[in-house]
């Protein structure tokens, strides 16, 4: 049986990772900051068994943090990091962001390469971040590949841009552990998957609509807790993925991928957010109070929007992408139960 380090897995991204994960009968132990955490995922995933333990990891930035969970017996055969150390809300200062971010993920980087030999690959679940620019969003009719980089530098940020700091810090982050696989040349390859916005249903427990994670919560406040009279809110990042798809990303990735040492954009495309109402607006009839109206059937990408070209990432990790009626269908059901009933999911 594959054995696979998963961090974050308590997350959004994380547990769906986790569900993919046993699915395909691979042997998990999921790294979270505390024992809480680590009950909550065992009660998510109750089919687990045995396929799962734990590893509880309080501060992924402390030196060595990772060392103690990297030995297994059986040993593991691939990591998986998904895991941030700051939310974007988080942060209040370019620190804030930018250190976090690099020095967790040298540490499962260097981790790997102290006291995991077993470990033939890394999976770092990335970002658009590292890879659009985000002062010119509209793009000028850019197609962004895995090839382009975000171009806005640390200096370039004030401490009153927390969007711009979070971009930057994802592009560090990345490219510090390119530059780490260039000069450390350790034993496993590195694969990054740079996804932009991430929608879907969850996998883990949240016990208010506040605990939701920003891209779904941004549905919730935008399309389904807001009046049919209010405009169609402008896109910021207009391309995306289904979060289940990006799951089996991840372990394709780990597991069926024949070269590593590559990063990819996995987007399935992109999406108008009158696209999103509409879709909305037809599966739930009885909140048409609460989801705008604009102008249904048009899209309202401007003539120079940027574009996305994915078709690197499903060609090499043979995937298939959900529809966006399956995504938002699923997505809304759960978010109209969580925001207008208080029910846990």
């Amino acid at each position: 049986m594959p054995r696979v380090l998963l961090t974050g897995t308590n997350g959004f991204i994380g547990s769906h990772i986790l569900d993919t994960l046993l699915s395909h009968g691979v042997s998990v132990r999921g790294l979270v900051r505390s024992d809480q955490k680590a009950r909550q995922v065992a009660l998510d995933h109750p089919q687990a068994g045995s396929q799962l333990d734990f590893a509880i990891v309080p501060d992924m930035t402390a030196p060595n943090a990772f060392d103690e969970a990297l030995i297994s017996d059986p040993p593991f055969d691939a990591v998986i990091h998904t895991a941030s150390p700051l939310s974007y809300t988080a942060g209040k200062t370019l620190a804030d962001f930018i250190e976090p971010a690099v020095r967790g993920t040298m540490e499962i980087l260097e981790g790997v390469n102290r006291v995991a030999p077993s470990v033939r690959r890394v999976v770092v679940t990335g970002s658009f971040a590292a890879i659009g620019n985000p002062k010119d969003m509209q793009g000028n009719g850019k197609v962004y590949t895995s090839q382009d980089w975000n171009p806005i530098t640390e200096e370039e940020v004030s401490s009153a841009e927390p969007r711009l700091a979070y971009w930057v810090s994802k592009t560090l982050a990345e490219k510090v552990s390119w530059k780490f696989m260039q000069t450390q040349k350790p034993h496993y390859d590195l694969v990054v998957l740079n996804p932009p916005m991430v929608y879907g249903p969850l996998r883990h427990s949240v016990t208010s609509i506040e605990d939701v994670n920003v891209s779904n919560y941004n549905i919730w406040r935008d399309f389904l807790n807001s009046t049919k009279s209010s405009s169609i809110p402008k896109e910021w990042v207009h391309a995306d993925i289904d979060v289940r798809d990006l799951a089996e990303a991840h372990y394709r990735a780990a597991f069926t991928l024949k070269g590593g040492n590559k990063r990819y954009l996995i987007a399935r495309g992109r999406i108008s957010n009158q696209e999103i109402a509409d879709i909305l607006r037809k599966y739930f009839p009885e909140a048409h109070d609460r989801i705008p109206i604009g102008q249904p059937g048009t899209q309202s990408f401007p003539d120079n929007a940027f574009d996305i070209d994915g078709d690197e990432a499903k060609r090499d990790l043979d995937l298939t992408y959900r529809s966006y009626d399956e995504t938002f269908k699923d997505l809304g059901r759960q978010l109209l139960d969580i925001g207008t009933s208080g029910t846990k999911i």
